[in-house]
């Protein structure tokens, strides 16, 4: 014999495993992490620095 299924829990569940699959792909796509975000900053600005630093006249 079969199991009872509730549709609307079956289809909110679908819906819910669809959207994490997007969500998933996105972030992988357009993402990065705001740790990684920083890390690049501080070192653009780091080398912006040193490179100020070296210069013979403004």
């Amino acid at each position: 014999m079969a199991d009872i299924v509730n549709l609307r829990t079956a289809r909110k569940h679908k819906a819910r495993a669809e959207k994490a699959a997007t969500a998933e792909a996105n972030r992988v796509k357009h993402g990065t992490s705001s740790k990684t975000r920083k890390l690049v900053a501080d070192k653009k600005a780091l080398d912006r620095h040193r490179l100020d630093g070296k210069k013979l006249e403004d």
